[in-house]
């Protein structure tokens, strides 16, 4: 290493425990730490060694956070600076321009994914002439100036605002709020287009950073399989359901959702691509719903669920399944014989081996037949680092059940 790095703190990792940072994974959790040779602050540029003494990676410290260190680069002689920041976030915007040609995509899209560009902690998003910024991790959090000033230099936006997700707080001592952190405020609502279809997004107050990109191509490929009555669970802005009518066979959708905020805008999406005279929205809680339309003897030839994340720890992964189980036990129960299910679970922490045993209780439990058509992952503007294999969160499984 160089000279220039004895100012630099050094986490010496257990006997036993470096290989998974040797082969490249990013989150050193503090249980993997023998000691902290020095006094690093929160946003410190750190060394990683073995308990030998061999330089493993280099990355930010965050003493309040389980993830001790996030590693960015394993290069001895690579410093964390504003050149490799940048040359990271060039990275990424490359990649997106090389995946949608200068296409509509690229105007709302997924411009930097966390550990999978490189940048652990870091989640862009573009609308229009917009940026969506939030931050997972307090060390890269630090620099959020540095970072504003360099995607101000590579995107020239109109403005840029900070959403914030739920839980940083308590799990990286991350205490910043929704807001404007660069240029002009984005307008109410923004537009983005996707497989020709409009939506109106409201990027300030709606769910994640206003629009789950993670899901065009399944919205898309979805839409193939769906015909006849289509009823769309979690139907946020009204994206699967605007598709199976547009792009598949559905001839009337009821979207359900529990916030009337999201009913808003999936309503006025439904008027601005003049599908509205086919799609039904209602204001409930999805197990209530399903239950009730159970009781009711409502059959449907598709049922869409795509909830939110039910898993943010491991110790809510049991009750996650159960969660998963029950509602699509409850879906398969409104199904005609040959109908179509698209399943979708968010949750990173439940591998797609468990959502599909979940889907094998199901079909035990009911009595049902599942066979799936499709097992599908997030866009290409979501990708997944093999060094981190957790950035695989996203499943959508689409299945015909049958009698």
């Amino acid at each position: 290493m160089n000279a220039s790095d004895a100012d630099l703190a050094r986490v010496v990792i257990k006997r036993r425990r470096a290989l998974p940072f040797f082969s490249g994974h990013p989150w050193v959790f503090a249980g993997a730490i023998q000691r902290v040779e020095g006094e690093p602050a929160a946003g410190a540029e750190v060394n990683v060694s073995t308990h030998e003494g061999e330089f493993i990676a280099r990355g930010l410290f965050n003493p309040q956070s389980n993830i001790r260190v996030r590693l960015y680069t394993w290069d001895a002689n690579q410093r964390l600076d504003e050149d490799f920041w940048s040359g990271r976030i060039k990275a990424a915007i490359d990649l997106r321009n090389s995946l949608f040609q200068g296409g509509l995509e690229q105007r709302g899209c997924r411009m930097i994914f966390s550990e999978a560009d490189g940048l652990s902690g870091l989640v862009v998003d573009r609308y229009g002439d917009h940026l969506l910024l939030q931050w997972t991790s307090r060390a890269l959090a630090e620099r959020e100036p540095l970072f504003v000033k360099m995607l101000q230099e590579q995107l020239q936006p109109a403005g840029i605002w900070r959403r914030t997700e739920k839980g940083m707080a308590e799990a990286e001592g991350l205490s910043l709020t929704d807001g404007l952190v660069a240029g002009a405020e984005p307008p109410l609502p923004l537009f983005v287009e996707e497989h020709g279809l409009q939506y109106g997004v409201d990027v300030v107050a709606g769910q994640k950073t206003g629009f789950y990109f993670d899901q065009r191509d399944n919205r898309l490929a979805a839409a193939r399989y769906l015909s006849g009555r289509v009823l769309d669970l979690f139907c946020y802005s009204g994206g699967f359901g605007l598709n199976a009518l547009r792009h598949g066979s559905a001839t009337q959708v009821l979207g359900v959702d529990s916030s009337q905020p999201a009913l808003d805008f999936a309503r006025r999406n439904a008027e601005l691509n003049s599908l509205a005279d086919r799609m039904r929205f209602e204001q409930s809680a999805a197990f209530a719903k399903l239950e009730q339309l159970h009781e009711a003897g409502e059959q449907f030839d598709g049922v869409i669920l795509d909830p939110p994340k039910m898993a943010r720890s491991r110790g809510g992964l049991e009750r996650a399944l159960r969660g998963y189980l029950s509602l699509n036990r409850l879906a398969v129960q409104v199904l005609k014989p040959g109908g179509i299910l698209v399943t979708c679970s968010c949750s990173g922490l439940v591998s797609r081996e468990d959502f599909e045993q979940v889907l094998a209780r199901v079909a035990a439990e009911t009595g049902r037949k599942i066979q799936i058509l499709e097992s599908r992952g997030q866009a290409a503007d979501h990708p997944v680092s093999v060094q981190c294999l957790e950035n695989a969160y996203l499943k959508c499984l689409i299945c015909r059940v049958t009698a």
